[in-house]
């Protein structure tokens, strides 16, 4: 099926249009093996099922767009990824997911050191309420990646200057975050993410509450984060994910029903949930 024939004019046309389908073949062209990988994942709040049989490879130096309709169960899946479940009574997770091997649910695991390794992005803004620098250095000081003053000003700089942010805030550094407008605030809270040095980003809708140039801005930080990290981004703009990931899986209640290069999942999906989704026969 053609899928630019049968609905010439809808969002998801235009998505498959924006595919840049060299980025993607450059993007899989590096893939050597899975960073990130969960296998069988189920997650049950109470006894309902909010995910069943999870299975995806997560690769370096990529961006993985999950998308689907709203309570389909993609922001479940990703805050499995570094244990924000954790944190929500009743939450019980069963399956395996491994971070370079690693079970990151093991009992010895520790949980603030892997969420060190597998940063997170919200949806919302969340600049603490403290100065700008303090938010970024906050995560090198708990973690202990900075010995003295000069390295924790090095490290401040630097993940501002990697977030595009530094030119813009390098006058008032120690005035309060919240001051930022919220296009700043979001690159903020990607600095203080990478701050750490993470091997995995995860976003949460990102861009939802940011106007188009503001989004702008975060997807093009996104496409040079991706050289040094894996990225993983929730996101309900079909849109954006053709702009700036390389795969793209699809969840409809609480199933990946298909993951794939963008390109494929866009242009020729297998799944006929997949293809009804993306040429707006739902959702």
């Amino acid at each position: 099926m053609n899928l630019n024939t049968v609905y010439p004019m809808n969002e998801v046309t235009m998505a498959a249009d924006l595919v840049d389908v060299n980025a993607v073949e450059e993007g899989l062209r590096v893939v050597s093996s899975p960073g990130l990988t969960a296998e069988n994942v189920n997650v049950y709040y109470g006894d309902i099922q909010a995910l069943q049989d999870v299975s995806i490879n997560i690769y370096s130096k990529q961006i993985t767009a999950l998308i689907g309709p709203s309570g389909c169960g993609k922001s479940t899946f990703l805050r499995c990824l570094n244990r924000m479940n954790d944190v929500v009574d009743g939450c019980r997770i069963t399956g395996n997911i491994t971070l370079n091997g690693e079970d990151i649910y093991a009992s010895d695991v520790d949980v603030v050191e892997l969420r060190g390794r597998i940063g997170m992005v919200f949806q919302k803004p969340n600049p603490f309420p403290k100065s700008i620098f303090e938010n970024i250095a906050y995560g090198p000081k708990i973690h202990g990646l900075a010995e003295h003053r000069s390295d924790l000003e090095e490290c401040v700089v630097t993940s501002l200057q990697k977030a595009g942010l530094f030119e813009e805030v390098k006058d008032r550094m120690h005035q309060p975050a919240t001051g930022l407008s919220g296009g700043q605030q979001q690159r903020l809270c990607i600095a203080r993410a990478i701050a750490i040095n993470p091997e995995v980003l995860l976003m949460d809708e990102p861009c939802s509450a940011l106007d188009p140039i503001a989004t702008g801005k975060v997807e093009d930080l996104m496409w040079e984060l991706k050289e040094n990290y894996s990225i993983v981004i929730v996101t309900h703009s079909m849109q954006q994910a053709a702009r700036v990931s390389q795969r793209t899986g699809f969840f409809h209640l609480g199933d990946l029903v298909e993951v794939d290069s963008t390109e494929n999942i866009f242009q020729n999906p297998v799944d006929s949930r997949t293809r009804d989704y993306i040429t707006g026969r739902f959702g």
